[in-house]
């Protein structure tokens, strides 16, 4: 007898199954933007023109092994992005981002059960990289109407912008919200007959719960961004004696807010903040004792605010911001002396860049949050008086024209993203 002999186990379906030892491997290179791979096979894939989504199988059996490999060391440029086909990857449920950028590195998988699902046994630099999945909807709530109100409005996947949604909790203005938990948003403090440090929490559904007793410093015209991936914080704003603040609130992946935690750089208020980087935020803008300003202070991902950066764009008050694309942010409109439409793109660096023309109505006192994965949407807002009008912004940034108001007419809002199902 003569010939090689490979290593091979049993699957569950009683087929015999080979080893890494075994694997058929094809004969063509992958090059496409996705690719739908099968068990017991082993793959080239390269990523220099594109991404590339993999696809794995929908029913697979305890052993099935899969190997992909960097064939032109690009996955650092452009990632390998793994959709496990409504099976666990390493036990996290499909909902969850995974993905590899290192160049060179090849993956092998097994899967192993249900519960596990797809696990990675290669020793050739298998670095387990993921992250949260991006929320979907948002939600516009609270703020001044002819008197303060707590109404909402929801915003599905699409940017569609629903009717009013009966008020929970105490109706004010000049608050905050941020999303936290992956899938939840919470809004918080504010100013209704006297300034406030109460908040409400969002279900993953939408729906707003009752007042949670206030903690930290009550006070208005704060901002609030998402870091960690999963939690949240507030920061700066301004007491009821008109004291300046640059005090944070960290919030748990619960919605529980901590306690003061003292200011780091300029305090001020009337700013605005987003999430960028996948897990880290960005406080900008607002006013201080010598005006409006445009710096901005980073917060890491484990929610530590860094000093102030020297401020890109017009310095102004009253704007808002929210993240795109997934990792970047936008900050957009305000007030600079008069109604600016303006915006300004971050990176996924947290750089600030120039100016952008504003497209849309020219207002202040608004509201935005991202949807749709990778998109975001400004909406309502102050003129001359409350308006509702909304403007959609691209996964490239772009602001579009108004799309004509749904809901209360409002300003000193809030929104949030929330949901990770379409």
């Amino acid at each position: 007898m003569s010939g090689q002999i490979t290593s091979n186990v049993f699957r569950a379906s009683g087929v015999i199954a080979p080893t890494v030892a075994g694997l058929n491997w094809s004969s063509a290179v992958v090059t496409g933007s996705t690719a739908t791979v099968e068990a017991q096979n082993g793959y080239w894939i390269n990523t220099t023109s594109n991404a590339c989504t993999i696809t794995l199988p929908a029913s697979p059996e305890i052993g099935d092994q899969i190997v992909l490999v960097d064939y032109a060391r690009t996955w650092s440029t452009n990632n390998v992005i793994i959709d496990s086909n409504g099976n666990n990857f390493q036990g996290d449920p499909d909902t969850y981002t995974v993905d590899y950028s290192t160049a060179g590195q090849s993956l092998s998988i097994v899967y192993s059960d249900a519960t596990k699902g797809w696990i990675p046994v290669s020793d050739d630099a298998v670095a387990f990289d993921h992250g949260s999945p991006p929320t979907q909807k948002a939600i516009f709530g609270f703020g001044y109407a002819s008197s303060d109100v707590s109404i909402t409005n929801l915003v599905n996947s699409s940017g569609v912008v629903a009717s009013d949604t009966a008020g929970v909790g105490t109706a004010r203005e000049a608050l905050t919200a941020a999303g936290y938990g992956g899938d939840k948003a919470l809004f918080g403090y504010g100013l209704a007959s006297s300034t406030t440090a109460v908040t409400n929490l969002v279900s993953n559904q939408g729906v707003v719960s009752a007042d949670t007793s206030g903690v930290g410093s009550a006070r208005k015209y704060l901002a609030a961004a998402g870091y960690g991936g999963d939690k949240a914080l507030f920061g700066f704003g301004i007491l009821a004696n008109e004291t300046i603040m640059s005090v944070t609130n960290l919030v748990s992946n619960s919605g529980v807010v901590s306690a003061d935690t003292t200011g780091v750089g300029t305090g001020r208020y009337g700013l605005a903040a987003a999430s960028y980087g996948g897990d880290k935020a960005l406080f900008g803008y607002g006013q201080n004792a010598s005006g409006y300003v445009s710096m901005t202070n980073k917060v890491n991902s484990s929610g530590v605010v860094a000093s102030d950066t020297s401020g890109v764009g017009s310095g102004r008050v009253n704007l808002t911001a929210a993240g795109y694309g997934t990792d970047k942010a936008i900050f957009g409109y305000g007030y600079t002396g008069s109604l600016t439409g303006i915006t300004n793109l971050v990176n996924n660096s947290g750089n600030v860049a120039a100016d952008v023309s504003g497209v849309g109505t020219a207002r202040f006192h608004l509201a935005a949050a991202g949807y749709g994965a990778d998109k975001a949407i400004f909406g309502f807002g102050k003129t001359s008086g409350n308006v509702s009008m909304t403007n959609l912004v691209n996964n490239s940034g772009v602001v579009a024209s108004d799309v004509t108001g749904v809901g209360t007419a409002r300003s000193y809002l809030a929104a949030a993203g929330y949901s990770l199902s379409a």
